[in-house]
């Protein structure tokens, strides 16, 4: 049996990965969608809302942010973890196959932290717990 003192660090670190990981997924889409840190190809530049660039910044921007407050993790991790693979199979492998050499590692990564949100919860800290005592 894992002490309680174990299983409030694992509580806390889920919650540091949630909302670190979500606030960095947040980042991409406002530099997507509101051209910040840097824009698409200079400061300013976005993307069209009704464009698969804009597409995927809605979903980072909005999924982002609903994880790092915890709300809807489940559902929503699921959907990204979709936008992830989809990123890596039709951005990145038509580039090469191993992910360093097509730049494709941190969408993988970000696939694995959600499949993780995915399986686990939003867990302690989140509005899932507070709001529906589920994690």
């Amino acid at each position: 049996m894992r002490s309680p003192s174990s299983l409030r660090a694992g509580a806390i670190a889920l919650a540091l990965a949630r909302i670190g990981g979500g606030l960095l997924f947040a980042e991409h889409g406002a530099q997507k969608l509101l051209g910040w840190f840097g824009g698409l190809g200079g400061p300013g530049h976005t993307a069209a809302v009704y464009s698969q660039m804009g597409a995927a910044g809605v979903l980072e921007l909005f999924g982002g942010l609903l994880l790092v407050l915890g709300l809807f993790t489940r559902p929503v991790a699921a959907i990204l973890i979709v936008e992830m693979g989809y990123a890596f199979f039709t951005v990145h492998l038509p580039r090469g196959g191993s992910p360093m050499q097509n730049q494709g590692e941190l969408a993988l990564l970000y696939a694995c932290l959600f499949l993780v949100l995915a399986g686990l919860g939003a867990g302690a800290f989140s509005l899932d717990d507070l709001l529906f005592g589920r994690d």
